[in-house]
């Protein structure tokens, strides 16, 4: 049996056709296959910040609270539910912020289990209304958000083992942002004199930051923003304002400011500006980003601090 010309033309290309098929068959069994991007969801602004750091091309982050929100008094909504119902990983803060996060969860039918980001932070005591409770605002003390990093990259790497190296150089890039930080902070607020570092908040958000660096906060609500202080203990604390010489106060994004405003036409301290001490501001906001938050922080604290000194 002979072929014409045309005839092993043809045949010719059918077989380079079936070669190149076969090749590239091998070569994609061969490839490890792309890792698909996880589906991140973070109970609040901070927390899904950090995950996007570590995260970086290789996750979509949503979060549950938005910007300017409140993670103690958060209601969420049936869209909330299938956002989580959806996630590869949920992250929560623990310790107590999150008291909704199990009602969620249990709602939208989570099968996963949440990843606590404060694991392994030791964390401070406090008393709201005759009970000894952890105060959760962890993150607002850069040591502890070198621990929450680890545990976001702990996390991400679990569940796309794949990217692993990836979330790795990213956390170590963003752990040596935040120990900038950390020494900047330092740095500016040893400048201070210590009987200077004294203001009024609108809660009891920033202990840890005063436990790290030496500012003494007074404040008329608790940990939490959810209940108004009784009468007695709002003439208690301006007896004691008044007394230590609080020259200074604060208003906070995510909170009510009147209470905070009466205590100061008491006293006669002077406003200092906003701190974001609990949400992330909105994008064309001050601080958009954690690393912009803290740094946000520390220079609205020093400046106000600076200027009480010398009126």
């Amino acid at each position: 049996m002979s072929f014409g010309p045309l005839s092993f033309r043809r045949f010719s290309r059918r077989g380079r056709g079936a070669a190149a098929l076969a090749a590239a068959l091998v070569l994609s069994l061969s490839m490890p296959a792309a890792a698909r991007t996880l589906e991140v969801v973070a109970s609040f602004s901070v927390l899904a910040d950090m995950a996007r750091e570590v995260g970086g091309d290789h996750v979509h982050v949503t979060s549950l609270v938005p910007p300017n929100g409140d993670p103690h008094e958060f209601e969420p909504t049936p869209d909330d539910a299938k956002r989580l119902r959806g996630a590869d990983v949920a992250l929560t803060s623990g310790l107590g912020l999150e008291g909704w996060f199990a009602r969620l969860a249990k709602a939208s039918g989570y099968a996963g289990k949440p990843v606590v980001a404060s694991d392994g932070i030791r964390p401070l005591k406090m008393d709201e209304d005759g009970a000894v409770v952890a105060d959760p605002h962890v993150w607002n003390a850069i040591p502890n958000a070198l621990v929450m990093t680890r545990n976001i990259e702990a996390a991400l790497s679990a569940a796309a083992p794949g990217d692993a190296a990836a979330f790795k150089k990213n956390a170590e890039a963003y752990e040596a942002k935040l120990k900038a930080l950390d020494a900047y902070a330092r740095a500016e607020i040893d400048a201070i004199p210590k009987n200077s570092r004294k203001v009024l908040t609108t809660h009891d958000a920033l202990g840890y930051f005063g436990a790290a660096y030496g500012v003494e906060f007074l404040s008329p609500l608790g940990i939490t923003t959810g209940k108004d202080p009784s009468a007695a203990q709002m003439a208690k604390l301006i007896r004691q304002i008044r007394a230590e010489g609080v020259r200074v106060y604060f208003f906070e994004n995510s909170s009510d400011p009147r209470l905070v405003r009466q205590i100061a036409a008491a006293t006669g301290a002077q406003p200092g500006g906003e701190l974001y001490v609990e949400s992330l501001s909105g994008p064309d906001g001050p601080a958009p980003t954690y690393a912009a938050m803290f740094r946000y922080n520390v220079d609205t604290l020093v400046a106000a601090m600076k200027a009480a000194q010398k009126s």
